[in-house]
């Protein structure tokens, strides 16, 4: 069966608009149309990023000018005889290859055998031999015209191959890099159907329970996004990729995605969707459009919505957040935004399929932070060319100047580093090397030690734990690598006042103002951090009475800076060395890159501070 007629009425599709309609007539519907939405963007980017022939026509595909004074930006007309045979042919290969009627189906919804068969479907359509992480192969019009698809774009494919044969209680799940399919009754059940990373390890048909439980990023613990059909339209939408080559993109995709993605936002479908709303907050800063909300607000309702809807456990809505203070250059936000990051990522564990992330933190903090630190205090160094009266005109340059002598922006970084060290511990695969040390010891120095000294350093030590402290509401929770993280909330208590930190505790869900350490977000995971202060609710947590004061290094009832509460092993041992006088290069080295603790001893008789540290031979990481 092929187009509907009241799909064919808005063809041929001509320029950027023609396409949006499309899309708003398909999203208005109860089960919007994935593969005929699919193979439209996948047109659309052929002869637009890879087989740019503009404007020279090609045989069956014409090319009319976005605006009539500009004919270099020019739009592939979208006709209905293409679209339509392409559809016919991507329908009649999955209702061909798969007969229903040789699969049960169950009260629930849709067996695990059947989906496993669709995935066969499209795994054994793809070209044996290519790179798998070419652009522009995420489409359908990719598997159909060349077949090729990468990584994602097999689960999407198996999720509209579903659709077309009327399961629809099979959706796209997804992670912030990994892909899977849920189906069944509100989508309990999981179901791999495509490879992730350089591998391509077939898993298809296994579940996600083991990803899960051992805590990897890969699998955001359980909180990750089980989309509906308009967020699987979102999806197609976010993988558009513009890039011409390594240095240019093509505008006319760029606007289209953004008039999409307002398409989707404006309907509320970008609601639990944190990293699209990332994507259209990027593109608003590039190039905004008049009358629409500031990319700021847009990136707050990302981090909001990571906090509300997914346990605060997303890194990327504050990688997002913190890309546009750096692109801005407000250093105290970016590095807020960092930190925030860090200490949601504490949470993992770090195996070798989370590299993504991996890179991602190596490159802030042993390239972007120093490059940051480095042209903040040589703008700090130069002399302002027009006094008091520059620091009015341009408070930004102001503000980016006094930014090494701000002890936020020092709290800030040390929280990001803490966050590293302990997300390492634990892990089976080692984090920290000497290369990291290198660039903390940089960054470090570009703070007075006045400046450094000004932050109270709070360290809460581990509290023995009996097997019955365990236990949990969440069955994850005892699987743990240290002590209770709820101990260290209870130790801190009600945290003196400080100055105001990354806007991203600053989203309008968040409650009333209330004092806060260093690195504390607006939102609440699961299991209760050091450095946040509110519960599950919204509602603040009240002090343990158990607490004792003791646990504590001393410090004045008062402090007049910010205060960071250090929960790795690491940072702890550097407590001294970073608000030293003279930043001591060879013992920071030596204690950020000693052995990690890998494993803890569960023990009913371990003495607090007692830590089982298990030794593993390092790899070396290249840089």
């Amino acid at each position: 069966m092929g187009l509907h007629s009241a799909q064919k009425k808005h063809f041929p599709l001509r320029g950027i608009d023609g396409v949006v309609q499309l899309f708003d007539a398909e999203l208005r519907k109860s089960e919007p149309d994935l593969a005929l939405l699919s193979l439209v963007l996948g047109f659309v980017e052929h002869f637009l990023a890879v087989n740019r022939v503009i404007p020279i026509n090609v045989p069956g595909v014409r090319f009319e000018p976005l605006e009539p004074d500009c004919p270099n930006s020019c739009f592939p007309t979208v006709e209905l005889g293409m679209i339509s045979a392409l559809y016919e042919r991507f329908t009649a290969q999955i209702r061909g290859a798969v007969d229903l009627s040789q699969y049960r189906k169950t009260a629930s919804g849709s067996s695990r055998e059947l989906v496993k068969k669709v995935s066969d479907v499209i795994w054994n359509s793809l070209s044996r031999s290519y790179f798998k992480d070419r652009a522009h192969i995420q489409s359908l019009f990719s598997l159909i015209t060349g077949t090729k698809l990468d990584s994602s774009g097999v689960a999407f494919a198996v999720v509209a191959a579903c659709q077309v044969l009327g399961l629809k209680d099979v959706h796209l799940a997804l992670s912030e890099d990994h892909a899977w399919v849920i189906f069944s009754k509100n989508g309990e059940e999981t179901a791999e159907v495509t490879w992730h990373g350089k591998g391509n390890e077939d898993r298809r048909g296994q579940t996600v329970a083991a990803g899960v439980s051992e805590k990897s990023w890969l699998y955001l613990k359980g909180s990750y996004m089980k989309c509906d059909r308009n967020m699987e339209v979102a999806f197609m939408v976010c993988a558009i990729n513009p890039s011409l080559d390594l240095h240019t993109d093509s505008s006319e995709l760029l606007r289209l995605q953004q008039k999409l993605l307002w398409l989707l936002y404006d309907r509320g479908d970008l609601d639990r969707y944190p990293m699209a709303m990332g994507t259209l907050a990027d593109l608003e800063d590039q190039d905004p459009i008049p009358g629409k909300e500031s990319p700021l607000t847009i990136h707050l309702k990302a981090v909001s919505s990571a906090q509300k809807h997914y346990n605060n456990e997303h890194i990327y809505p504050y990688m997002y957040l913190a890309g546009f203070h750096y692109r801005h250059r407000d250093v105290r936000e970016a590095l807020g935004a960092w930190a925030e990051a860090a200490q949601v990522m504490q949470e993992y564990n770090y195996f070798r399929e989370d590299e993504e992330i991996y890179k991602e933190f190596f490159d802030i903090a042993n390239d972007v932070i120093p490059t940051l630190l480095k042209e903040t205090a040589a703008a700090a160094e130069s002399p302002g060319e027009g006094g008091e009266g520059a620091d009015q005109e341009h408070p930004k340059q102001a503000a980016a100047l006094s930014a090494l002598q701000d002890p936020e922006c020092f709290a800030h970084l040390l929280s990001f580093y803490d966050g590293i060290c302990k997300w390492e511990e634990g892990s089976p695969t080692p984090v920290l090397h000497v290369g990291w040390a290198t660039y903390l010891v940089q960054s470090l120095s570009r703070f007075d030690a006045q400046v450094r000294q000004k932050v109270s350093i709070v360290i809460k030590e581990p509290e023995a734990l009996d097997d019955d402290d365990m236990s949990s509401d969440d069955p994850r929770e005892g699987r743990r690598r240290g002590p209770r993280r709820e101990s260290k909330l209870d130790e801190q208590g009600p945290s003196p006042p400080d100055g105001p930190t990354s806007p991203s505790s600053q989203p309008p869900p968040a409650a009333a103002p209330q004092p806060k350490k260093i690195g504390e977000g607006g939102g609440r995971r699961r299991s209760s951090q050091g450095l946040r202060l509110g519960d599950a609710d919204g509602k603040p947590k009240s002090p343990s009475p158990d607490s004792s004061p003791s646990s504590q290094q001393p410090a004045s009832p008062c402090p007049a800076g910010p205060v960071v509460a250090f929960q790795s092993e690491k940072m702890k041992g550097m407590k001294g060395l970073l608000c030293a006088a003279k930043v001591n290069s060879s013992a920071i080295k030596l204690q950020l890159t000693a052995q990690s603790q890998v494993q803890m001893k569960r023990q009913k008789s371990t003495p607090a501070g007692d830590y089982s540290m298990s030794f593993m031979k390092r790899q070396r990481k290249s840089l």
